[in-house]
C-alpha cells in the first residue's frame, strides 16, 4: 500500500498544479462545449494524465530503489505506454493528432510490450481444455488487437467525471488482489501504483470536474489495463484467461456494440462520434435531477449523477471476475451475463423504457 499512497499524493498535487496553473494548460483547455459527447458548461484542462503518468514515472523510480528486482519490467512497462501515452497526450495540447495515427501508436506500444514484457497471449482456456496459440504470426497480431482494443475502449468511456478512472481503478485493484493470490509482485506493485495515481486525479475530477483525463490519460490507463491483463494471465497458468475477459468486459463490449451500431446499423462510419452510448443515454434519459437545463452547474451535477450507474453496471464483471478468477465455467457464464444485460439495458432506455428503479428524479 506504500506504492499507492505515494502515488496518490503525488498525482493529487500534480493535478491541482496543472489546474492551478494557466501556462501548463492553456493549451489544452477543452472549450468547446457544443459537440455531441459534450456535457460540461465550461472550459477544463484535459491533461489529468499527464498528473497520473508522471506521479508513476516518480513513484515506480522510488519503487525501483526499494525494490531493485521489479526494476526491468517497470522500466519496460512505462517506456512501452509512453509511446501510447504520447499520442493522446500530443492531441490533448494540440487538436492535430488523427484517431488513425494515435491507434498506429497504442499498436506501436502493444508491438514493444510483446517483445519486452513479454506480453502476448499464448493460449485460450476452455472449461475442459485450452487452446495454446503457438505461431508468432497469430500471436502477434492477436495480442496487438487485444490492447490497442483496450485502450480505444477506455478512451471511449471516458465521457463523464470520474467514470473510466474508477472504472479503471476497480480493474486495477482486482489485478492487485489476483497477483497477490498467486505471488506475481511485479504485477501487484504496477497496479497499486497506477491505481493511487487514478485515485490522486480522482479527487479534483469527480464530482466537480475540475480536471479531465485526456486521451493521453485515457491511452495510458488502458495500455497498463491491457498489459497486466495479459501478464498475470500468461505467467500465471492457474489464472484463466477468461478473467481478462470479465474484467475488461464493460469497456470491451461497450467498443464492440458501438462499432456494429454505427457500422451495420446506422451505415456510419466506425470512428465517428455520437451521443448514443450506453452512458450517453443514462445521462440524458435517466439521469433526471436537472433535466432542460444548460447552466455550468446544473450539467456538472447531472455528470456526476450518471457515473455511479456506470460503476456499479461495470462492477457486476469486475466482482465475480475477482472472486472466481481460476474457474473458467463461472467466467464464461458471468461473460454472457454481462452481455444479455448490456443488450437489455441498452434496449431498454434506447426505446424510453427505462427501468423505473433507476429514474432519479423527474423534472419540476
Amino acid at each position: 500500500m506504500f506504492s499507492f499512497l505515494v502515488s496518490f499524493v503525488v498525482s493529487a498535487l500534480l493535478s491541482l498544479l496543472f489546474i492551478k496553473q494557466d501556462k501548463l494548460h492553456g493549451p489544452a483547455l477543452d472549450s468547446d462545449l457544443t459537440g455531441v459527447q459534450k456535457v460540461h458548461g465550461h472550459a477544463v484542462p484535459r491533461i489529468g494524465g499527464l498528473a497520473i503518468f508522471l506521479s508513476v514515472v516518480v513513484t515506480g523510480a522510488g519503487t525501483i530503489w526499494r525494490e531493485p528486482f521489479i526494476g526491468k519490467p517497470i522500466v519496460f512497462l512505462l517506456l512501452c505506454s509512453s509511446v501510447a501515452f504520447a499520442g493522446g497526450i500530443v492531441e490533448d495540447y494540440t487538436k492535430r493528432v488523427s484517431p488513425w495515427r494515435r491507434l498506429v501508436l497504442t499498436m506501436i506500444a502493444a508491438v514493444l510490450g510483446y517483445f519486452f514484457l513479454d506480453a502476448r497471449i499464448g493460449r485460450i482456456d476452455w472449461i475442459f481444455s485450452e487452446w495454446p496459440l503457438k505461431y508468432v504470426w497469430i500471436m502477434l497480431p492477436f495480442t496487438v488487437l487485444c490492447v490497442s482494443g483496450i485502450v480505444n475502449a477506455i478512451n471511449l468511456i471516458d465521457g463523464f467525471n470520474g467514470l473510466a478512472s474508477v472504472v479503471t481503478i476497480c480493474m486495477l485493484l482486482s489485478l492487485g488482489y489476483v497477483a497477490f493470490q498467486v505471488g506475481d509482485m511485479f504485477v501487484l506493485i504496477a497496479a497499486l501504483i497506477v491505481a493511487g495515481a487514478t485515485a490522486g486525479f480522482l479527487i479534483w475530477n469527480y464530482p466537480a470536474g475540475l480536471i479531465f483525463l485526456g486521451d493521453g490519460g485515457a491511452y495510458f490507463l488502458g495500455f497498463v489495463l491491457g498489459e497486466l491483463a495479459i501478464l498475470i494471465v500468461m505467467r500465471n497458468p492457474q489464472v484463466s484467461t477468461w478473467y481478462a475477459a470479465l474484467l475488461l468486459i464493460y469497456p470491451a463490449f461497450e467498443t464492440i456494440f458501438s462499432i456494429y451500431r454505427r457500422v451495420f446499423l446506422r451505415g456510419k462510419p466506425a470512428g465517428m462520434p455520437d451521443g448514443i452510448h450506453l452512458h450517453s443515454l443514462i445521462f440524458r434519459r435517466i439521469v433526471q435531477w436537472t433535466v432542460g437545463k444548460r447552466d455550468a452547474r446544473a450539467l456538472t451535477r447531472r455528470n456526476s449523477l450518471t457515473s455511479p450507474y456506470l460503476w456499479l453496471f461495470s462492477l457486476m464483471a469486475v466482482i465475480p471476475a475477482t472472486l472466481f478468477w481460476r474457474q473458467t465455467w463461472i467466467l464464461i457464464l458471468f461473460c454472457l451475463m454481462f452481455i444479455i444485460s448490456y443488450v437489455w439495458l441498452y434496449a431498454r432506455i434506447v426505446k424510453f423504457k427505462s427501468p423505473r428503479w433507476m429514474v432519479l428524479g423527474k423534472k419540476k
